[in-house]
């Protein structure tokens, strides 16, 4: 057994090519292979959010506090709030983050696929993010 005490693995800041606006990423899950899980919590402050990105096993957000936003192509923003728990399909395109006035975050797992968790594809424009 293995125990990671709370605060024993140092926060990293959401790379912009990634993500729009400050965004602060806690890891917490990554156990060595074979195993294929990952997860973090990720934090994003007002306005920030993921480019668009699948996932080629699938995707589960557990949101832990504030409120936000998650979006699949092609269908409506929905809103999202501390206990929703969001399964996204594998090769499902999508994006989250917070809303434009409130924080939130959200504990990310995800498999990785011969190595890789996440496609990153484009940034979500300010229009897209914001209808």
């Amino acid at each position: 057994m293995e125990i990671k005490r709370s605060g024993s693995q140092p926060s990293g800041k959401g790379p912009a090519d990634w993500f729009t606006g400050t965004v602060r990423i806690d890891p917490l899950l990554a156990p060595p292979e074979p195993a294929r899980v990952a997860g973090a919590s990720v934090t994003f402050e007002p306005g920030a959010r993921t480019a668009w990105h699948t996932h080629p096993l699938g995707q589960t957000l557990i949101v832990t506090s504030g409120c936000g936003w998650a979006q699949c192509w092609g269908e409506p923003r929905q809103e999202i709030r501390p206990g929703d728990v969001i399964s996204i399909a594998p090769g499902e395109k999508h994006w989250h983050g917070a809303t434009a006035t409130t924080a939130m975050t959200h504990i990310a797992i995800q498999e990785k696929l011969n190595g890789s968790p996440v496609d990153w594809l484009e940034k979500v424009s300010d229009q897209q993010y914001g209808s």
